[in-house]
């Protein structure tokens, strides 16, 4: 096999030596722009995980680059003139250009052709190539030439780093987070060979600009820098190797090859650097590739095969790095927490490493994490709670209701009503769930009206059977388990007259529709939905008095919470979507017109509610679709809903048009209910894809969100919290009907979700 390699970094040149070692026989090429001894950059950084892959795909490169290593298991984070240190994470750093010397020397060596100053321009001076690899990084000729096959897009992030290094060997990867007039200045810091170490420092575009350094030289900006640090330096200098100012680029390709030309490292994918280096992401990529090619017939099938089992790790990777570099961007947002449980957050940040990883890793540490949280939510809730409890095991108070733990059993439509009556289904199905253990358990969305229902098996609160109905069930909650129970009220909209979930969802009814109203005249689904009538001064009126009707039967039924359903594209929330509202007079146009009518129903609600009850509002953070919410109009959102007396907000997302283009993954709202928490002052709840209780007490922890909303794991499992407390030993009371169990050990072990 003929091979070309462009780009003669570590990845190119660890490709390339696979490929010789996988038969000496393949003429292998690597085009290298630059001289061989051309240093750029400080040092690379490899995860134990990391570099054990390399061992086990070719030992004898292993062995030649961990002689390099500097290895250390500690990190440290210098916050509010604390220093905080966890173990156990195992890492080693070695030189970039050390590295690139082992690498040149063990792929000529093997026969690698390497030709070192020479540019590659276009493929066509190419010709007769099995495989070409595109391996140039960032700035790409290789995928900039097959652009439009390849399908590159750029999301360049907003804040500002430089790549300095220093003469002071850390013992430990080190975080430094300092504040000057300019604002927050951050720095990762990490030793790469004995007496050098690289020293990035990252700040907001504003305190950037702020502080001259969008006019700085490379000797002003180092100079800025090390004055700026010089307490943590100890005398010694920074140094400066091609130290420019830069934005970091997040790349992702459609397709990761084009006929022959495949693309690995930084020139396919990038990941930021606070979660590790995209060389080993590269190298991890050559060895995929690699294994491919030699197992498959055709290079065509081995190229399918390479991006079919790279990309997925890929792309949860960059999830984590997406995570981490908005931790980063956003760390103002973080500066008035404890220095313990910043340093906590700082180390969750990616939402891959979880409590439990740090019990592993570092359990001192956690103790004196788990110990703080329970402090804390002891002076919150004011009930005595042991040091040792797990975070989410702790109470929650809003107002006069104290939640007992932070699990809450997520309102999930059941669509068995009759009439609007709940039954024996719905017994069974909110009991269940809080004899299983759960802090609150939600009602499901209960409609206003019986035009507001989403389906005829919808459930109800607006005649007054069917208060009778839900007092049996708060009163069995009440009764036999020390969970709290909460009404979610809510109008489908346009959502409205559809069938049940499972004939089809959101799929208008064949017959028996009733009218339906919205914000605007929008149907759901464009060729086929109702179209809804746009809602006059009569109708708000109407529907603010059928919410007032509810509020008032929830509270004859003895609920202890009460919820609006603001989100999900129903009716309050088609007024807060541009895409949903295309009002001209008061009720639209600004988010401050179009949040009007949702705030008359929920000071409506709240002046009927009594005082010592909280009252919460679920919102869709953003719209997954152009033009509609962003993350940062929710904080508006719920700013104004605190201002309106709102004690919690349950942050969901999308929903709302049929178009949206949500980006799944682990915990993936999480990030939203996290900063409306920190940006707004207000406690919120986080919902999605929230399985394993690792992710519940991380996010505790963490001060991400108050409470954790389950929802399929709860119908997967109706004692899932109970389950959660066998798993880490923590004595959760039971019913007194099921005493006996306290002396059953189960012979078997729950594991509960994870990416």
């Amino acid at each position: 096999m003929r091979v070309l390699v462009v780009g003669g970094g570590p990845s190119g040149l660890y490709f390339a030596i696979l490929m010789k070692r996988a038969d000496a026989e393949h003429e292998v090429v690597v085009l290298e722009r630059n001289k061989p001894d051309d240093t750029f950059g400080f040092g690379v950084v490899f995860s134990d995980a990391t570099i054990a892959e390399v061992e086990e795909a070719d030992a004898e490169t292993y062995g030649s680059i961990t002689e390099h290593f500097i290895r250390w298991d500690d990190i440290d984070v210098h916050y509010g003139g604390e220093l905080i240190r966890s173990t156990g994470h195992g890492f080693s750093g070695m030189s970039r250009q050390k590295l690139l010397t082992v690498l040149q020397r063990q792929a000529i060596a093997v026969g690698v052709d390497v030709r070192f100053e020479t540019e590659y321009t276009t493929l066509a001076d190419y010709p007769g190539y099995d495989v070409v690899v595109g391996a140039d990084g960032v700035n790409s000729v290789v995928r900039d030439e097959f652009a439009e096959r390849f399908g590159p897009t750029f999301d360049w992030r907003p804040n500002r780093f430089v790549w300095l290094g220093t003469t002071k060997p850390f013992p430990a990867f080190t975080f430094y987070f300092r504040e000057n007039e300019h604002g927050l200045w951050r720095v990762h810091a990490y030793q790469y060979e004995p007496g050098h170490s690289t020293f990035i420092v990252e700040c907001t575009e504003d305190t950037w600009r702020c502080a001259g350094m969008d006019k700085a030289s490379e000797e002003a900006s180092r100079t800025y820098c090390q004055a700026l640090f010089a307490d943590h330096l100890d005398g010694h200098e920074l140094i400066v190797n091609k130290s420019v100012w830069r934005s970091f680029p997040t790349i992702r390709c459609e397709r990761w090859s084009a006929g022959p030309v495949v693309l690995m490292g930084d020139a396919v994918h990038t990941a930021h650097f606070s979660i590790g280096s995209g060389t080993r992401l590269g190298m991890l990529d050559a060895i995929v590739l690699r294994d491919a090619l030699v197992s498959e017939a055709s290079v065509e099938a081995a190229l399918a095969v390479y991006e079919g089992e790279r990309r997925p790790a890929v792309e949860s990777l960059q999830r984590a790095a997406q995570a981490s570099l908005e931790w980063f961007e956003a760390t103002e947002r973080y500066v008035k927490l404890d220095p313990l449980q910043f340093t906590f957050a700082l180390l969750t940040r990616s939402l891959r490493i979880t409590h439990e990883d740090l019990r592993q890793r570092d359990p001192d540490f956690l103790v004196e994490v788990d110990a703080w949280v329970a402090r804390e939510a002891e002076r919150q809730s004011s009930v005595r709670v042991g040091r040792d409890t797990p975070p989410m095991f702790t109470p929650f108070r809003l107002r006069d209701l104290v939640i007992p733990n932070r699990i809450v059993v997520s309102p999930m439509c059941q669509y068995t009503a009759v009439e609007g009556t709940v039954g024996d289904w719905h017994m069974q199905h909110l009991g269940s769930r809080a004899v299983g253990g759960a802090g609150l358990v939600y009602a499901e969305m209960t409609d206003v009206s019986e035009e507001a229902r989403i389906s005829p098996g919808c459930a109800g609160l607006y005649r007054p059977e069917h208060v009778g109905a839900w007092r049996r069930i708060v009163d069995f909650v009440h009764g036999q388990t020390s969970a709290k129970i909460a009404m979610q009220l809510g109008h489908a909209g346009r959502k409205g007259a559809t069938k049940n979930l499972w004939e089809g969802d959101s799929e208008p009814m064949e017959a028996g529709a009733w009218d339906i109203v919205s914000a605007s005249p929008i149907p759901y689904f464009p060729d086929r939905s109702q179209t809804p009538r746009e809602m006059t001064r009569a109708d708000m009126d109407a529907v603010v008095r059928d919410y007032i009707r509810a509020t008032e039967y929830a509270e004859e039924a003895g609920f202890d919470l009460l919820e609006l359903h603001m989100a999900h594209g129903y009716l309050i929330a088609s007024f807060i979507s541009p895409l949903t509202n295309e009002r001209t007079d008061e009720y639209g146009g600004t988010l401050e017109n179009r949040m009007r009518f949702p705030l008359e129903v929920f000071d409506a609600c709240r002046a009927a509610w009594p005082a010592e009850k909280p009252m919460a509002a679920r919102v869709s953070a953003v719209d997954w679709a152009p033009g509609g919410m962003e993350p940062g109009d929710s904080v508006e959102v719920a700013r104004l809903l605190a201002a309106h007396q709102c004690d919690t907000v349950d942050v969901s997302a999308g929903q709302t048009v049929p178009s949206q283009q949500p980006v799944y993954g682990r915990l993936f709202q999480t990030p939203f209910a996290d900063r409306i928490r920190h940006e707004v002052g207000i406690s919120t709840m986080a919902v999605g894809n929230i399985s394993s209780w690792m992710d519940v007490n991380t996010i505790i922890a963490a001060g991400r969100a108050d409470l954790c909303l389950i929802a399929r794991a709860h119908l997967f499992d109706p004692y899932w919290t109970r389950h959660a407390a066998h798993m880490l030993g923590y004595t959760l009371p039971w019913p007194n009907q099921y005493q006996s169990v306290q002396q059953y050990t189960p012979r078997f072990e729950f594991h509960f979700g994870g990416e």
